[in-house]
């Protein structure tokens, strides 16, 4: 691939306040820990303190969790380092959406992994695991049970309810994977071999990722879920991170910024099988509130210290979840979860937990050989390729057009005609001034319509050109959105099966322009 770079104000897609983060905006300053650099990190890992048992947990639930899988040495190496003192953690996020979903999937781990690297060979004296944090425990099946792959949509219909991660790998989706001619084995043998999402999940993206040593972390599990319940108890009891998120987010949001998440008087859900409902206060004690459950605050609190995986966290707290049973030192993520990140710093100092050095994944185009072919044609810039398609097209027919669209010379000189007659009539007659303005005013109409049906004929002229243009955006920007955002890795992958290999070559974490790679021909 041929890689070129874009700054990212220039491809209009990010907010203001992760533009300013990312350009160190010393107002920013107080809503984060460390910048993310590479020299800040030394600061990072020295400060780093955490609990040595709750490594021996993290390294057994870690064990438990990749019974029955193949695994690689490096991951095999990298579960067992997590219990020594000078290991850390590099970590993204993401939900289990079907067949990995959008592309920026594959940037999030690559992002993750090549960060990792990065920090091992600049801090040899200590080790860096790259983690992915498998968003188990959501529950809005319609976000995650689709992709895109050449333009079509296929979906997974299921009527199963609560955590994703314990769907089971129903009928629906066999059927689904009937369909999917194009899918490659290892797809395959995920949704048919394993029990449940969850763990289809950590098959195929340890399949994709574990020459690296990824470490794929479950957080719904019990034993890590232990480690957290006086968070679990504070928030049910005292409600500390509403107030906290509340104050960080009015802090933010008097700098002009907008918030991503917003949170709750509690920040947790009630989890059992087929089940995820939001937990409220009620003046007796607690109500499940999609069961009606009434629940005494004792007894809600004995059922936290016998069942802690039954209380999943939220938005909100769940990255403090995450922090709080890995020694993570750094997060990627994209441009609302670097923003939300900053709503909760406050949320990390109340529990005396380390807040990680947060940074953007990596953001890519990839512009295949037809993309490429048209791009060329038109001769756009990259700053073109962005730019919003009427705006493109009226500034390509003004440059191409054989007259001038805007009749300035007509205009002029139809202003000079009324405006000489308007003179020389108000010598006879000063009351016929005003009728020659108004003459004028109907005559520059009539011109200026005009105009616009010669813009039309150039178009029209144009229009092999322009209709190459709309189907560059279509390419690059399917639905209207970003391509990284709808379209599937494996319409790159099945091109190339290098694609990933690739990515780890120009992808680089602490240079956070927008990337624009040129696929090459079809590779095997």
């Amino acid at each position: 691939m041929m890689k070129s770079t874009l700054e990212p104000e220039c491809t209009g897609q990010f907010s203001p306040l992760f533009i300013d983060y990312i350009r160190k905006d010393e107002k920013l300053r107080p809503f984060y820990n460390q910048y993310p650099s590479l020299e800040n990190f030394e600061s990072i890992i020295q400060e780093r303190e955490f609990d040595q048992g709750k490594r021996r947990v993290l390294k057994e639930a870690l064990e438990k969790q990749y019974e029955g899988f193949d695994l690689t040495d490096k991951v095999l190496e990298h579960i067992q380092s997590v219990a020594e003192n000078k290991t850390f953690t590099v970590t993204t996020g993401h939900q289990l959406n079907l067949f990995t979903g959008p592309l920026y999937f594959i940037y999030k781990i690559v992002s993750t992994i090549n960060l990792a690297e990065k920090l091992q060979q600049a801090y040899p004296d200590f080790n860096f695991v790259p983690v992915y944090w498998m968003a188990t425990e959501d529950h809005d099946f319609e976000e995650i049970n689709h992709f895109t792959y050449e333009g079509k949509k296929y979906s997974w219909n299921s009527a199963q309810k609560g955590a994703v991660g314990d769907f089971n790998l129903d009928a629906e989706l066999q059927g689904l994977l009937k369909e999917l001619s194009f899918a490659p084995d290892f797809f395959k043998r995920a949704y048919t071999e394993k029990g449940n999402l969850a763990q289809a999940v950590r098959y195929y993206v340890n399949y994709l990722f574990g020459e690296k040593g990824l470490v794929i972390v479950d957080g719904h599990d019990t034993a890590l879920k232990k480690v957290f319940t006086p968070v679990i108890k504070d928030d049910l009891k005292f409600n500390s991170a509403n107030d906290l998120v509340n104050e960080q987010t009015g802090n933010l949001e008097k700098l002009g910024y907008k918030s991503q998440v917003f949170p709750r008087e509690i920040n947790f859900f009630y989890l059992e099988k087929g089940v995820r409902s939001r937990i409220v206060k009620t003046k007796e004690g607690f109500e499940i509130l999609d069961t009606g459950e009434q629940i005494k605050e004792d007894v809600m609190l004995d059922l936290v210290e016998a069942y802690p995986e039954r209380f999943s966290p939220n938005v909100v707290l769940r990255p403090l979840y995450q922090e709080y049973i890995l020694p993570n030192i750094a997060y990627l993520g994209g441009p609302a979860e670097v923003a939300y990140w900053l709503q909760l710093k406050l949320v990390f100092d109340h529990y005396h937990t380390d807040y990680p050095v947060v940074m953007p994944r990596n953001f890519a185009m990839i512009l295949n050989s037809n993309a490429q072919r048209k791009v060329r044609t038109l001769g756009l810039s990259q700053t073109e390729i962005f730019q919003d398609f009427d705006l493109w097209k009226k500034e390509y027919v003004r440059q191409h057009s054989q007259s001038d669209l805007d009749l300035k010379k007509e205009k002029e000189a139809l202003k000079a005609i009324f405006e000489n007659m308007g003179e020389e009539a108000s010598e006879i007659d000063a009351t016929l001034k005003p009728s020659s303005e108004a003459a004028k005013t109907r005559a520059l109409k009539v011109l200026e319509h005009f105009g616009k049906k010669l813009r039309k004929a150039e178009e029209r002229n144009l229009e092999t050109a322009l209709r190459q243009m709309q189907d560059l955006k279509g390419l690059l920007f399917p639905g209207g959105t970003a391509q990284e955002r709808k379209n599937n890795f494996l319409e790159f992958y099945l091109e190339d099966n290098d694609f990933i290999a690739s990515l780890y070559e120009h992808f680089d974490p602490l240079d956070f322009n927008f990337i624009i790679l040129e696929q090459d021909g079809r590779k095997s």
